[in-house]
């Protein structure tokens, strides 16, 4: 439907940020200062005076960070009212222009850094000993690791004029993506006509109907194909986009330069992959069990996501979900459960529903000074509640370090940013099983529990594969064409899903609707995310949640690895990478036994 006949109770509460565009648009003018350039001439006051001592730069500290505060405010309403309908050009505009002035405002202090960086390394120590700087310690430690790779203010200043440009691959896609592209309907086994949508797609994949899988996965992936020139110039503006920024900053690759501003060994990414590599046996007796139990003669990837279980799904009104999750939350104490509570329920996180032009998939997202809204497209399936609980796991996360720590240290780091989410799944998930009785449903759920470690772990391995490869390519100045994509990515989806599996022509596009290329190594934290959060999950389960929560509440005043200890967890180790492929095993044998002990003919999935 139309964004403006959705129900206001199935609207997340954007208001609360500013009650209505008149007072966003008086508060960006408040807060870009000067009309045109130089909006903020006091940042220019601060120039070249940085070596005066602590009080100087704790000046320049509070003025900055007070300045991106508002910022950051001013951009989270424009955002999410731009992703409620990303063709409204009146919230388009609004998004646009904050996107600009937050342009100019790292152009206007782009100057900082470098000359902080210029500073002896007696001057550094003495500001990072000052007490008037202690509480901007972790800030300044984070800046000053990077003088190796921090350019001279005026190159500064260039890269960050030319941001703007850089980022084009990145929204023309999100663009096409959200807005212009358009599927045909598609028919089911019986006849009947379908409306496909990137939300429905998924719901769709789901389906014991085999021919509206079909029908929608061959859809869906030839409309991309349709413009497989166009997507494979903007992936690979992005990866050159990455590529000059390595270089510009003196790193030995596009990886280095990703993992570095985190203190993550590139080890830990390479690792992950040969981990992986060496245990796909695992996933290839999984999809040899897959094809049998679903009895078909060839498994595609359209049978990826059926329940092996017939006429088990879970489905859930998303008020009745909401209260599901929370209460699963119980290991992690009553105030976090109430919390969760009112966010869900009173304060209006979360945006329910499809809409025309909505933007696709879910997120969870705002900031210091706003709540942490969540975007969904709920359609009441059991994929759709484990969404739900992966996003509050993320808006949790959000509210307890945002509640905690100061501006400059409440952001946690992209790193850590998959397991708070994972955690929440693997509750809800375990809250599932204990709370059903039905052996069908038992079942499904193990087979669930399958699917989450095969989609969060193997395949977002597999991409992280895959982004490595194009960036090598691009750094070895091999240029990226369709062919040489396509080539790529099926023999991956060949190496990774194992001989049981049947490629369709269409899988070799599949690369072309992947958001997450668009982010620059960001898909490898969600492997490393559930196997920190299924540690976790076994942590808590045994000595409580003490060490987890305060983690939550750490934000970002560690960096990621050293975070993950505090909660217990070692990820420079293989240990929990290697547990949760045993637990992807050992699910495999629980499903086999589950599917044995119950000769009934509901156990399997139709196939029409």
């Amino acid at each position: 439907m139309e964004r403006a006949r959705v129900a206001e109770t199935d609207q997340w509460n954007v208001k609360a940020i500013y009650s209505s565009l008149e007072e966003w648009k008086k508060e960006f003018t408040k807060a870009q200062g000067n009309s045109e350039a130089p909006h903020w001439p006091q940042l220019a006051h601060f120039k070249g005076r940085l070596k005066e001592g602590p009080h100087v730069v704790h000046q320049l500290l509070e003025l900055v960070l007070a300045l991106e505060r508002q910022l950051s405010k001013l951009y989270t309403y424009a955002h999410l009212r731009h992703d409620e309908d990303v063709g409204n050009d009146t919230y388009k505009e609004a998004y646009l222009r904050v996107t600009g002035l937050l342009h100019d405002f790292r152009q206007e202090n782009c100057w900082m850094e470098p000359e902080l960086l210029s500073l002896s390394e007696e001057e550094l120590k003495k500001l990072l000993h000052s007490s008037e700087l202690q509480p901007y310690k972790v800030y300044l430690e984070k800046i000053i690791r990077l003088k190796p790779h921090t350019l001279d203010a005026e190159k500064e200043e260039l890269l960050a004029s030319a941001s703007l440009v850089l980022d084009a691959p990145e929204r023309a896609f999100g663009a096409f993506n959200n807005a212009d592209i358009k599927f045909p309907n598609i028919t089911d086994s019986k006849g009947g006509v379908h409306e496909l949508t990137h939300g429905k797609y998924s719901v769709y994949m789901r389906s014991h109907d085999r021919e509206l899988r079909k029908n929608a996965f061959l859809s869906l992936h030839r409309s991309f194909a349709a413009f497989e020139n166009t997507l494979c110039e903007l992936i690979q503006g992005q990866v050159q986009k990455d590529y000059f920024n390595a270089k510009a900053r003196k790193f030995s690759s596009c990886l280095e330069a990703a993992l570095f501003p985190h203190n993550i060994d590139k080890k830990v990414y390479l690792n992950l992959i040969a981990t992986v590599r060496k245990h796909l046996p695992v996933l290839h007796r999984y999809m040899e069990f897959r094809k049998k139990a679903l009895k078909v003669d060839q498994l595609h990837l359209y049978d990826m996501s059926v329940p092996l279980v017939a006429d088990a799904d879970i489905k859930m009104e998303f008020e009745e979900a909401s209260r599901f999750i929370v209460e699963s939350m119980a290991p992690l104490g009553p105030v976090y459960q109430k919390n969760m509570e009112k966010g869900l329920f009173e304060d209006g996180w979360v945006d329910r529903y499809e809409n025309d032009r909505k933007r696709s998939g879910a997120y969870s997202s705002g900031c210091y000074d706003t709540m942490p809204y969540i975007l969904m497209n709920y359609y009441g399936d059991y994929n759709n509640i484990m969404t739900l609980s992966h996003e509050a796991g993320h808006s949790m996360h959000s509210f307890n370090s945002w509640k905690t720590q100061s501006y400059h240290d409440a952001s946690y780091p992209i790193f850590v940013a998959e397991v708070a989410s994972t955690f929440n799944e693997e509750l809800t998930l375990r809250h599932f099983r204990r709370s059903l009785q039905d052996p069908s449903k038992i079942a499904y759920l193990i087979n669930q529990g399958i699917e989450g470690i095969r989609n969060t772990f193997f395949r977002q391995v597999m991409f992280a594969e895959f982004e490595l490869k194009i960036h090598t390519f691009v750094e070895q100045n091999t240029p990226l064409t369709p062919t040489l994509l396509k080539t790529e990515y099926r023999k991956l989806v060949s190496e990774y899903f194992g001989p049981a599996v049947t490629l369709d022509a269409e899988v070799d596009m599949e690369w072309a609707r992947i958001p997450h290329f668009y982010y620059n190594f960001y898909v490898y934290q969600y492997a490393t995310g559930i196997a920190a959060a299924h540690a976790l999950v076994e942590e808590v389960s045994k000595h409580g949640p003490e060490k987890y929560l305060k983690f939550l509440s750490s934000g970002g005043s560690r960096f990621p690895l050293d975070l993950l200890e505090i909660a217990g967890v070692d990820m420079r180790s293989p240990a929990a990478l290697e547990a949760i492929i045993a637990h992807f095993g050992t699910l495999t044998e629980d499903l086999k036994a589950a599917l044995n002990r119950k000769a009934d003919p509901k156990m399997a999935a139709p196939v029409h």
